[in-house]
């Protein structure tokens, strides 16, 4: 009689269910299918949300109608131009589209998020420039800029702050000189941003890039050029330094300052006078200060000039 009831009792428990007893091989098949169900999900691609979905453009891009309207006028290197969809409607941006057109710039429209997702500052105005290929110099087209008689020819050595190179070349180009030489390594060079910092100085100036300071420095004592260098360790002030005539000025890296290859192609070592408590200006600065010592000491002759 027991034995009767268990067997009801299984009985019961299978009809309440429904279903047949499950096999070991239907636990595999199961096993299976949900392994298959996750592969499924797992490979079929989400859709990407927000900022991140976007893929920005790669490259260096001048951002905003007012630099982008300076870029053209100076004749900054530009591959191509990415203008918001609908931008044709905006009449100061279709103005833009249109001395594009003449400079003979390719234009390509793209989505508001694209420009969004490359922009560094979240204010492109609907317009970004990506540039190209600066058009560096060589030491010769600046010794023919210099000329005869008194120039300036300022010469970094490994300089390699963006911004203190945009300034340095923005001081030089405001004095007059007559170039900028810079290396081809390990040194800064133009980029968006020393084209910013350099308000747009880069553009009226030569700056060539050499894979050997030292040498070119020989191409500038060949030509009639005094070597200085700029040293916390000079004896002398600039108020002393045969800043007359035919200067190459070099200033060293921001680190270590001048390298010995360099520094014993110097004619003199110079340094600026100090009175205050701080260790020293940053080489951007100092480069200003020597730029116009040069000129005031050739003010007469080169202001007769012009």
């Amino acid at each position: 009689m027991a034995d009767n009831r268990k067997r009801a009792s299984r009985g019961g428990k299978q009809a309440a269910s429904g279903s047949r007893p499950i096999r070991r091989n239907d636990r595999t098949a199961a096993s299976k299918g949900q392994r298959e169900r996750s592969q499924a999900q797992t490979a079929r691609p989400q859709r990407e949300r927000g900022r991140d979905a976007v893929q920005a453009p790669k490259g260096e891009f001048i951002e905003g109608r007012r630099a982008a309207a300076e870029a053209l006028r100076t004749g900054f290197p530009v591959k191509c131009a990415l203008i918001a969809e609908g931008g044709e409607r905006d009449a100061a941006l279709s103005h833009l589209v249109d001395d594009l057109n003449a400079a003979g710039v390719r234009i390509k429209y793209v989505s508001r998020a694209q420009l969004d997702a490359l922009s560094s500052h979240g204010a492109h105005q609907g317009i970004a420039l990506e540039v190209g290929n600066f058009p560096y110099a060589d030491v010769a087209d600046i010794l023919d800029r210099a000329g005869e008689g008194p120039a300036l020819v300022v010469v970094l050595d490994h300089v390699t702050d963006d911004g203190n190179f945009g300034a340095i070349v923005r001081s030089a180009e405001v004095v007059g000189a007559a170039g900028v030489i810079i290396a081809n390594k390990r040194a800064a060079g133009v980029t968006v941003g020393s084209y910013k910092t350099s308000a747009g100085a880069v553009m009226h100036l030569p700056i060539a890039q050499v894979p050997n300071i030292a040498r070119a420095l020989d191409d500038l004592k060949a030509a009639g050029f005094w070597v200085g260098g700029a040293s916390e360790h000079a004896e002398g002030s600039c108020w002393d330094a045969p800043f007359e005539g035919r200067v190459a000025l070099v200033m060293g890296s921001e680190g270590d300052g001048i390298s010995r290859l360099v520094l014993e192609k110097c004619d003199f070592l110079t340094k600026l006078p100090q009175r205050g408590m701080t260790e020293s200006l940053n080489v951007a600065q100092a480069t200003t200060a020597l730029c116009f010592e040069w000129l005031r000491r050739n003010a007469g002759e080169l202001m007769g000039k012009e």
